[in-house]
């Protein structure tokens, strides 16, 4: 079929609609929806026979969804209506979900349904549940709908009037007023379900210090106590604050935006307080975390016999400067131990996202740190492909792109969660890219192909990355599941015979390589074009950096986006290849 997607923002969720249709022969096109003519003005172009919304803040108009079939994708149960489903579902601590995929109609979320499918809803971050267990309960939900869709057997269930449990569903809006927290009276497990809710956006609006901020993610403490609301310690660019029985961890804050002034971005919460955060102890908390801890940190190791698991769970997937020093003395002090493989990431959430773009934009030199954070993701980097005594896993629980997919490359084998999406690429920033991606790309999937990933710009699902070669295993489980699926696999192959001859085979290959082409060269000739675009001012990526980190609204559909079509997977040589250079 011929199908439209229409989305508020082409986010996780619509890049992972789109890819997967694709994948499953569908002719794709996406755009966005910026007004009720443009979306006329899309539907005439396109002509499609169904029309999906992965993701719309906004109403179809009558005329649209009069004339096609438009379905809409609706992150709450049959029954739950309104603006902030998953929004309300968190504050009310449910454990069980789901998500329906209706006909769009005159009154909102009313429509009838075409698929509904139920999901768990674990104790997490409202932006961790929509790229995990509501990510794919959406997907499986979309593929059902649209296989009954192109059935044309089958009715959708007119909704009743009330919910399953018999009482109507139609919730309000969750503003501001309803995520206020009080320092004074609300406990730990409050604030942190306040917090919840609002994690990445729209963060949770609170004051100290004489200014207004937002609050983005939380994390209980376990040992630190102070008078409720006060700041008690900082910890690699978190802050922790007391409650009134214990205390929780922020790590990033958003200044509210000043009347007439700039849009505002997060960013680490002692970077964004600067000279305003008052004088608290950094406390730090041991690499090798005890696991009944209840405390934050975005690196922790451990060791399961012939296994060491370095965890990494850095905010958005984006690593600063700082951030990746930090991951690089981990990975050293890693390498130390006597184990046989080496698990980076393991989380369920993102993998990287490469350089800290809020972070350089709020830079006093912008091109300079841009330079530097460049530079440490490649010191990282280049530590994982130089390490040749033990096997090297990188472990996608979630999401990877640009660099922190080249990161994942640079690892010997990459397992890969079933709804994790990877986007290899850096074009979209204005980009040339690093992260030896010159040399780690195309040795996976040929050069061909590593060009049009590159030209492309479009996301790759695990089973197409798998298909590819940019991944060499699929878990399919749920993002709960993922990290004790990949303890198992690394056991199983740390005590498997055949690891200790690749082992034994990494720096004979290394070698060989090596003499063909330096990774240094590699390395200067990515970092010459980085210099260039980083240094000119006029050069695209400010611009685009700005409008990313700041949330511009875009005036268009992106061009890479607006007449892309997938017709599934070709079956070319460049996916019947075996991999290359392992």
């Amino acid at each position: 079929m011929h199908i439209l997607l229409i989305a508020s923002a082409v986010n996780s969720l619509t890049q992972r609609v789109f890819a997967e249709l694709g994948e499953e022969g569908h002719t794709m096109a996406v755009e966005l929806a910026l007004g009720e003519e443009s979306l006329r003005d899309a539907v005439r172009r396109h002509a499609p026979e169904v029309i999906i919304a992965p993701m719309l803040t906004t109403a179809i108009p009558r005329d649209i969804w009069s004339a096609y079939p438009c379905l809409v994708v609706h992150p709450g149960p049959v029954g739950d209506r309104g603006p902030s489903s998953l929004d309300w579902a968190i504050h009310e601590g449910a454990r069980e979900w789901g998500v329906t995929v209706l006909q769009a109609d005159a009154e909102m979320d009313a429509g009838d349904v075409w698929a509904s499918v139920p999901c768990a809803l674990p104790p997490l971050g409202k932006s961790d549940l929509y790229r995990g267990e509501i990510g794919d309960a959406a997907v499986e939900a979309v593929h059902l709908a649209v296989r009954r869709f192109a059935s044309g057997r089958y009715l959708p269930r007119p909704q009743r009037a009330d919910g399953p449990d018999g009482t109507r569903r139609t919730q309000p809006y969750f503003d501001q007023s309803l995520r206020r927290i009080d320092w004074a009276s609300d406990t730990g497990e409050t604030v942190l379900r306040t917090l919840r809710t609002a994690d990445s956006q729209p963060g949770v609006l609170d004051a100290f210090g004489g200014d207004e901020w937002y609050l983005h993610g939380g994390c209980a403490e376990d040992t630190l106590r102070g008078r409720p609301g006060e700041i008690l310690a900082t910890r690699a660019g978190a802050i922790c604050r007391a409650t009134v029985d214990g205390a929780v961890w922020i790590p990033e804050l958003r200044p509210r935006r000043r009347k007439g002034g700039p849009a505002t971005f997060k960013l680490p919460a002692t970077l964004a307080l600067g000279e305003r955060l008052p004088p608290v102890p950094e406390v730090p908390v041991p690499l090798r975390c005890p696991a009944h801890r209840r405390t934050w940190t975005d690196i922790r190791y451990r060791e399961d016999g012939p296994v060491g698991f370095l965890h990494v769970s850095f905010p958005g997937g984006a690593m600063s400067t700082d951030q990746c020093g930090r991951l690089l003395a981990a990975y050293r002090f890693a390498c130390s131990r006597p184990t046989r493989v080496l698990v980076l990431g393991g989380g369920r959430d993102f993998f990287s996202n490469g350089i800290h773009l809020n972070v350089i934009e709020a830079a006093a030199d912008p091109a300079e740190e841009s330079w530097a954070n460049i530079n440490a993701m490649d010191d990282l980097v280049e530590a994982v492909l130089t390490t040749t005594d033990r096997l090297v896993v990188a472990a996608l629980g979630g999401n990877a792109a640009a660099g922190g997919a080249m990161l994942a490359l640079a690892a010997d084998e990459v397992w890969c969660r079933g709804g994790a999406l990877l986007n290899p690429h850096y074009r979209l920033m204005g980009l040339y890219g690093s992260e030896y991606w010159t040399y780690t790309l195309p040795r996976r999937v040929g050069p061909g192909q590593a060009a049009r990933l590159m030209r492309r710009a479009l996301p790759v699902t695990a089973a197409k990355a798998l298909g590819l070669g940019l991944v060499d295993r699929v878990v399919t489980c749920a993002p709960e599941d993922f990290g004790a699926e990949v303890a198992l696999l690394a056991a199983r192959i740390a005590t498997s015979s055949p690891v200790q001859r690749r082992v034994e085979a990494k720096k004979a290959v290394r070698e060989r390589a090596e003499a063909v082409m330096p990774l240094a060269a590699y390395r200067a000739e990515e970092l010459a074009h980085m210099r260039r675009t980083f240094f000119d001012p006029e050069a695209p990526y400010h611009s685009l950096r700005g409008d990313f980190v700041r949330k511009r609204r875009p005036q268009c559909t992106p061009a890479h986006l607006r007449d892309a079509a997938l017709r599934g997977v070709p079956r070319d040589a460049a996916y019947d290849r075996p991999p290359v250079g392992r």
